[in-house]
């Protein structure tokens, strides 16, 4: 993200903390520092991101249209017209985490359809876990 500097926050520990404690019951929810914010994974799985304290869900194109009829914005953090796969999450679903839950699991489906295999020995940042 350019123009941040270190004493700017992408992400406060209260937003990843609340963020975190509702996504507790997909099982173990972790947070891991990346780019200048916060990637969320759930059993081990990298399916949502935080950015300046705005929660991002892993969509497809069978998943976009539904974030695009809830109202939901691209994540686009190297301009409008490179979008990556990352959609916000609607806002009802930051005041009710059965809708949250509800839609982490359609971004997990996603994540778990598109993932690949990590190389061995490569290093990890340092994951906090959410018991639940």
């Amino acid at each position: 993200m350019a123009g941040r500097t270190e004493t700017d926050m992408a992400v406060s520990s209260d937003y990843r903390d609340f963020v975190l404690e509702q996504l507790a019951p997909l099982g173990q929810v972790t947070a891991r520092r990346m780019f200048g914010g916060v990637g969320i994974y759930a059993n081990g799985l990298f399916f949502a991101l935080i950015d300046d304290d705005v929660l991002y869900l892993k969509t497809d194109e069978s998943l976009r249209p539904e974030f695009e009829a809830a109202g939901c914005q691209a994540f686009a953090p190297f301009g409008a017209d490179k979008p990556m796969s990352y959609w916000t999450a609607p806002t009802e679903a930051l005041d009710d985490q059965d809708i949250l839950l509800d839609w982490a699991r359609k971004s997990l489906e996603v994540a778990a359809r598109k993932q690949k295999p990590s190389p061995r020995g490569r290093g990890r940042g340092r994951a906090e876990s959410v018991g639940g």
